[in-house]
């Protein structure tokens, strides 16, 4: 059956609405915070607390995660080079058999940081919830995001929203077989982002008994 030519150009208009505005939430938010990105760990301001964003330590093909292992190697450098002062870990743990921040604490001891100077959040579900929880159960209104690159720029925007001073370390920018899928769903997720803070006001998952560090 042939397809009407006034469907297949409004098909064509939804789909050439969505990619502009995909676009252009994508340019304001990575140009509104890409000052505020570092590479250059002597150049990135000192704060008392880093903000490690949690990813799991494995991959599906049960090889380790290369973004796991930058962003610890990461907060690691940051600590002993005095930047920050402590770290918070921040990320899922929804059941007993996955538990982010306690895999993120076990690489981090190894790379010599004191277990006194290491904090975890069980509830960093979504980058929104670690950015808020900093700020409303840790009482930081400053940190440093440790992260990748493509997630650096989202991170920044959130917590500009909710009035954290964040300044971002970028782990190293890794590539391998399932960097691209995830660089792909960065750019989806960031007009996201915008719709999740404007327009339906979301908030964390759980927040509960403030934690002063």
């Amino acid at each position: 059956m042939q397809v009407p030519g006034w469907l297949v150009k409004a098909m064509a208009g939804v789909v050439g609405t969505a990619f502009l505005f995909i676009l252009t939430l994508n340019v304001w938010i990575v140009r509104s915070t890409s000052n505020r990105v570092f590479e250059d760990f002597e150049c990135i301001p000192s704060n008392k607390v880093g903000l490690v964003l949690g990813t799991t330590h494995k991959l599906k093909s049960g090889k380790e995660n290369p973004y796991f292992i930058s962003r610890i190697k990461t907060a690691a450098m940051l600590y002993h080079k005095g930047k920050i002062k402590h770290i918070i870990l921040s990320g899922d743990n929804h059941t007993r058999y996955y538990n982010e921040p306690l895999q993120m604490k076990t690489a981090l001891l190894a790379q010599d940081v004191p277990e006194d100077d290491i904090t975890l959040d069980y509830a960093g579900f979504r980058t929104l919830d670690s950015v808020v929880r900093s700020k409303e159960i840790f009482g930081q209104d400053s940190v440093t995001i440790i992260t990748q690159r493509f997630h650096t720029y989202r991170a920044l925007f959130i917590s500009e929203y909710y009035a954290v001073n964040a300044v971002a370390i970028v782990a190293d920018d890794i590539s391998f077989p399932g960097s691209v899928p995830m660089t792909l769903r960065e750019i989806v997720a960031r007009p996201l982002a915008v719709i999740d803070l404007y327009i339906f006001k979301k908030t964390p998952h759980h927040l509960g008994k403030k934690e002063y560090l």
